[in-house]
This record gives C-alpha cells, sequence and structure tokens, in this order.
C-alpha cells in the first residue's frame, strides 16, 4: 500500500505544493516588464541602479537611486523617531531612514521618487540617512 492510500487520498497522487499554478506566469511577467520600466526610468533620471550602489576603493560617493517604495514604517532610533522606507528599483532594495520624523507627506507606500546621498552599510544591508529627495509624479491613469 502506498502513501497516498494510506492517508486516504488518490493513489499515485503527490501531496504538497503544486508545481505550477495559474497566474504564475502572468506575475513572472508583470515582474519583468515592472523591473524593465523601472531601469529606463533610472537611467532618464541619471540615477545609479541600486544593486551597483557600493562602498568602493574611493569612500562612499554621493548615488541617486530612483524606485518605488514597498513599505512604509514608523520606528524609534535612539529613543527619536524615524521613518524607515524601502525603496526598490528592480535590481535590489535599499532601506532609506529619515531621522527625527514620524511622518511626511507623500512617503506612502507605491510611491515613486528619486533619491540622493550617502549609502551606509547596517547590519550588512545599504541604507540612506535622511536623503535628499524627490517625489515623482502620480500617474494619472
Amino acid at each position: 500500500m502506498s502513501a497516498g492510500e494510506r492517508s486516504g487520498g488518490h493513489p499515485g497522487r503527490r501531496r504538497g505544493r503544486p508545481r505550477w499554478w495559474p497566474g504564475r506566469a502572468a506575475a513572472d511577467a508583470q515582474a519583468a516588464e515592472e523591473a524593465e520600466r523601472a531601469a529606463e526610468e533610472a537611467e532618464r533620471a541619471r540615477c545609479t541602479p541600486i544593486s551597483k550602489c557600493a562602498e568602493g576603493p574611493s569612500g562612499r560617493p554621493v548615488v541617486s537611486v530612483t524606485g518605488t517604495l514597498r513599505s512604509v514604517s514608523e520606528r524609534t532610533v535612539a529613543g527619536l523617531p524615524a521613518l524607515a522606507a524601502e525603496l526598490d528599483d528592480g535590481s535590489a532594495r535599499l532601506e532609506v531612514v529619515w531621522l527625527g520624523r514620524a511622518a511626511i507627506a507623500g512617503i506612502v507606500p507605491g510611491r515613486e521618487l528619486v533619491a540622493s546621498g550617502r549609502i551606509a552599510l547596517t547590519h550588512g544591508r545599504p541604507v540612506l540617512f535622511n536623503p535628499r529627495y524627490q517625489l515623482r509624479p502620480l500617474d494619472k491613469e
């Protein structure tokens, strides 16, 4: 007797997560299209892809990055308020933190922006503290 028959399932049928499900190909295609659009936008805005922003032999240069805010949250740093957001440009993600701010008008998930400053590594992750930023216009569809 097979394991499927013992558990009351159909003989020969495997249990667990399906290898394919409807909508996955569409989601993958949409993600690829979004990454390509983000790369074109970054080139147009003369920004550096987040994946290429790293400390080099010349130190930490000032970089400009653009992307979409994936998450925004309020937290405390050294007992003071801080607004943290995750910026995604399709190549990588970057944490952007405004110290001393609990909220900033327009900084919401899904909003696109251009930010510039020096990227620091905090706990092995790239972080941009108190950047200069410019909100991109909302798409009016």
